[in-house]
């Protein structure tokens, strides 16, 4: 699976049901090509489309039950790989890390907030 493809099943994860043109937005790459995406992601059972019911005009790409577990999987997978390394370090390498995990928080919210306003 790309990168691209994966990010946006965690999007979807993260943030529920979105546009084909939000979707697109958020990762960087055409909406031709995100319609083309989640073509193949709705073939392989991950995502499906469906009629937003506060407006019929619009279609909200939604992951499936198999995308859900898919990402939960995926993110699982992550954490243990990182627990892993992380028991690799010395005690104050430990440290080091749990005193800069504030700011990495920080980061990743200023980067969530970038995304969200780059879409509008």
């Amino acid at each position: 699976m790309s990168l691209t493809s994966a990010a946006t099943l965690a999007t979807l994860d993260r943030t529920g049901p979105r546009r084909i043109t939000d979707l697109a937005a958020i990762a960087g790459v055409t909406q031709p090509a995100m319609t083309v995406l989640v073509r193949v992601m709705e073939e392989s059972g991950l995502v499906e489309r469906r009629g937003d019911p506060s407006d019929r005009r619009v279609t909200l790409v939604c992951l499936t039950e198999a995308g859900t577990s898919y990402v939960r999987a995926r993110r699982r997978a992550g954490v243990q790989a990182f627990a892993g390394l992380i028991d690799k370090l010395t005690d104050a390498e430990v440290e080091a890390l749990a005193a800069a995990l504030p700011a990495l928080q920080h980061l990743a919210e200023l980067d969530s907030e970038d995304r969200e306003g780059s879409k509008q």
